[in-house]
């Protein structure tokens, strides 16, 4: 009698359990729903004076009656891939020192200043942007103020770069020990433990990084605001001032409130959101085949 009842008991918790999980699920999905339905909506206004492609291709002349948000949709992905472009290469040889090279103790203390930085305020970045690159890159260059994507796409560098690294150092530890162990048995070196057993073990951990770093780069507002210039022209060069989308709303939204110009920040919203939203969706098939093939290998 007692363990029936403890069996409906359980059954019941169970039942509980996964109704919670399921309403918890419902409700994120909806909230996520409802805010990207809320710029839409907010954003009407602006599509009906402007068809969504003028919006994307055009330039930004709000004198001309001109609001398109192409310059800052370059000036976004020019600071983004340059910061990864910088800050990868970097993150993946950081985390290989860390967990593959460096003595016990220097990886343990690399290690906890890596975890320490990612808790860095953003702002702190952008003072340092502004009062030690900022002349740094004008002086070097003798060209413009400084304010550039090159200055900030090398701060956000360092932003996103322990992101990276404390993703690829997980990715790192998660190769079975016995594959290690093996190669170690057949007189393997460091380089050939490296090139042919962590790095193919570790890439969909390395992917995962570098969409991870993706996402806080589109993200990042605060960098770009001080640092990038907040030019409105198409950029031209690595050392023009441009505006990212983040930025442009920021501004706006501090300077308007009720007109054309203010709609255009839910276009933005709209863009950052669809961006986001593809990276996400990315990192779910990405587990999703990787659970699946290991699934399939232990067959």
């Amino acid at each position: 009698m007692t363990k029936i009842w403890g069996k409906r008991v359980f059954s019941s918790s169970l039942l509980d359990s996964r109704f919670l999980f399921l309403a918890a699920t419902v409700v994120g999905v909806l909230l996520t729903l409802s805010i990207f339905a809320f710029m839409v909506m907010l954003g009407l206004p602006l599509f009906s004076v402007h068809s969504l492609t003028l919006l994307l291709t055009q330039a930004w002349a709000p004198d001309q009656g001109l609001y398109g948000v192409f310059p800052f949709i370059c000036g976004t992905c020019a600071i983004v891939s340059l910061s990864l472009l910088i800050a990868f290469p970097l993150s993946l040889g950081n985390a290989i020192l860390i967990h593959l090279l460096a003595p016990r103790r220097l990886a343990r203390f690399l290690h906890q200043v890596v975890k320490m930085m990612t808790g860095v305020p953003t702002v702190i970045y952008g003072f340092v942007g502004i009062f030690f690159l900022v002349p740094l890159v004008r002086e070097w260059f003798s060209r413009g103020s400084g304010m550039c994507i090159l200055s900030a796409a090398l701060l956000l560098a360092l932003l996103i770069s322990p992101t990276m690294i404390l993703v690829f150092l997980e990715s790192f530890s998660a190769i079975p020990a016995t594959h290690l162990r093996a190669l170690e048995a057949l007189g393997g070196t460091r380089r050939q433990k490296l090139l042919h057993v962590i790095l193919p073990g570790a890439r969909t951990g390395i992917i995962t990084g570098l969409l991870l770093a993706l996402g806080r780069a589109l993200g990042d507002t605060m960098i770009a605001l001080m640092v990038a210039g907040n030019a409105t022209a198409q950029p031209e060069s690595l050392l023009d001032s441009v505006r990212t989308l983040t930025a442009h709303i920021a501004l706006v939204m501090a300077a308007d409130f009720d007109s054309i110009e203010f709609k255009t920040i839910f276009a933005c919203g709209i863009i950052l959101y669809l961006w986001t939203a593809v990276l996400t969706l990315s990192l779910r098939c990405l587990h999703f085949n990787y659970a699946k093939s290991s699934h399939d290998q232990s067959l």
